[in-house]
């Protein structure tokens, strides 16, 4: 299956995972906002230091705007799976299609990782 429109590049396995266990670490020792409404607010008023975005997300849409956005306001941002999953990395027993991390508490090294790998593929 071809990836959405909004899924600026590909994401391998083990950066996926990385950015789940950050999702969790700042989840128990952080904040995270949930929520593509959410999110985007928070990325507009310069709260987010990443942002996760799910790709398994109908319609596309819905999170058509949240890349651009990233990269205007230079907040850096990953894409995973399944919002499934993300959903429970945040603790919620519903899936969620997008994840923002205003305060990565444990994870901050995980955060400056992840910005530089991602970095990396979008180039």
């Amino acid at each position: 299956m071809s990836k959405p429109v909004y899924v600026k590049f590909e994401t391998p396995k083990e950066i996926s995972e990385k950015t789940y266990e950050l999702v969790e670490v700042a989840r128990d020792t952080g904040k995270l906002r949930k929520g593509t409404n959410e999110v985007t607010k928070l990325v507009e008023r310069g709260d987010a230091i990443f942002v996760v975005i799910a790709e398994d997300v109908n319609p596309p849409e819905i999170l058509m705007h949240m890349a651009p956005l990233c990269d205007e306001r230079k907040v850096p941002y990953g894409f995973v799976p399944s919002k499934a999953e993300l959903g429970n990395a945040c603790g919620l027993e519903k899936p969620t299609a997008a994840v923002a991390v205003t305060d990565a508490g444990k994870g901050k090294p995980i955060v400056d990782d992840l910005a530089k790998k991602i970095d990396g593929l979008k180039s």
